[in-house]
């Protein structure tokens, strides 16, 4: 399904909901998308991004749970400095066909998801252009997370698979295999969903989390 995107245009999205046994089958049935609100994946640079959203959630103020040891514990070996990008991998199998795979594992785990067919460039746009916003709590332009998605499916061989009313779901080709890149990928991911380290399972690290996505081809991502 998704090597026909480059001869049709269309970009396929599962379409997972809030609750997939209510009828307004949220936020796609309930209208809660928002494209003419969004600005433009190429007006937002993806590593500027995630630089200024790692100052934002690894900063502490005064209304934090967290004391300062605690707060730069979740984040280390980094702390508060921003490590930078991750360098991207060679793929070792085809982006496209990891997606269509992931694609058939998420529906027989999730029977009640639809199918949109997007006019997008990529996976990344796609999400920009049917006005998703699942990460409004922490940031209303959905726009800035296609940049940084767009850059992972450049790097990583990431393909954008299914989405939901505030999750994603990502096939990865290249993901990261040592500890090193897995640590900076997981700082990436800290940056763009810090509930997926805060609110993950625990320990609530970036060490962990970085093991956890070592070698793994999916990145899921949840934002409260």
């Amino acid at each position: 399904m998704y090597t026909e995107h480059a001869r049709s245009g269309l970009w396929p999205l599962l379409l997972d909901a809030l609750d997939p046994n209510d009828a307004e089958f949220r936020p796609w049935g309930s209208g809660e998308v928002f494209p003419e609100q969004m600005s433009s994946p190429a007006s937002h640079d993806p590593a500027g991004l995630l630089e200024q959203w790692w100052a934002t959630h690894t900063a502490v103020d005064d209304d934090d749970a967290l004391d300062v040891e605690e707060r730069l514990a979740v984040t280390a070996p980094f702390g508060e400095v921003w490590p930078g990008l991750a360098a991207g991998r060679g793929a070792a199998m085809k982006p496209e066909q990891l997606a269509s795979e992931f694609a058939e594992a998420f529906l027989t785990d999730c029977p009640r998801t639809r199918l949109g067919l997007v006019a997008a460039p990529s996976g990344a746009e796609a999400l920009t252009a049917v006005g998703w916003a699942g990460p409004c709590n922490h940031e209303n332009d959905t726009a800035k997370f296609s940049a940084v998605v767009r850059d992972w499916e450049h790097r990583f061989g990431a393909r954008v698979v299914a989405v939901g009313f505030s999750t994603l779901h990502l096939s990865v080709a290249a993901p990261p295999v040592s500890e090193h890149e897995a640590l900076l990928v997981a700082a990436e991911h800290f940056a763009f969903c810090p509930d997926n380290i805060w609110q993950g399972s625990r320990p609530y690290t970036l060490a962990a989390y970085a093991e956890r996505i070592t070698g793994a081809h999916r990145w899921d991502f949840w934002w409260d």
